[in-house]
């Protein structure tokens, strides 16, 4: 499995970050593009940028709001879709430190999910530069993905309203 390219606008705020591409988002070549992930669901409510756009304007509509996507694995070995089936010694973590020091506007990491975030704070977390580390949010995001059945779709929301806040050009 590899990652796409960080997508990630002028002026981005915060920075989603999911594990890696399903093998439905390797497909379509499209982030979050299993048809029963709520991420662009969550995106329309959000942000007026839903499934129903072309994945060009949905992105396009995310950067204007402040909004960057991208994984925290470049590559690895995963039989099939689920995080579980990640390889954790076939982990290559994306150079989310080299974004964060091209990208000084960027105060928030919204992390898709526990394996994300685990990923994260494992290999990624430790190569941030301390005084970058120490202003930049880390916000720990129930995953959209359909696996993640437990939390209720009202609540998942609730939670990524979360992002909000992170997006106004004023938060600091």
């Amino acid at each position: 499995m590899e990652s796409f390219p960080p997508q990630v606008g002028a002026g981005c705020r915060v920075l989603v970050l999911g594990t890696v591409p399903s093998l439905a988002s390797l497909a379509l070549r499209q982030s979050y593009g299993h048809a029963q992930n709520l991420f662009w669901p969550f995106m329309r409510e959000l942000f007026d940028a839903g499934p129903e756009l072309p994945y060009a304007e949905r992105i396009a509509r995310l950067h204007a709001r402040g909004v960057g996507i991208w994984d925290v694995l470049e590559r690895c070995e995963r039989r099939g879709s689920l995080d579980s089936d990640i390889v954790a010694a076939s982990e290559v973590a994306n150079d989310i430190p080299g974004l964060l020091a091209r990208e000084p506007t960027i105060a928030a990491l919204a992390l898709n999910g526990a394996k994300a975030l685990q990923v994260y704070r494992r290999r990624i977390e430790p190569a941030i530069d301390p005084s970058r580390r120490e202003r930049l949010a880390v916000l720990a995001m129930p995953s959209t993905s359909p696996a993640n059945a437990s939390i209720l779709r009202a609540d998942k929301l609730a939670r990524w309203r979360e992002l909000l806040a992170w997006t106004q050009p004023d938060r600091r």
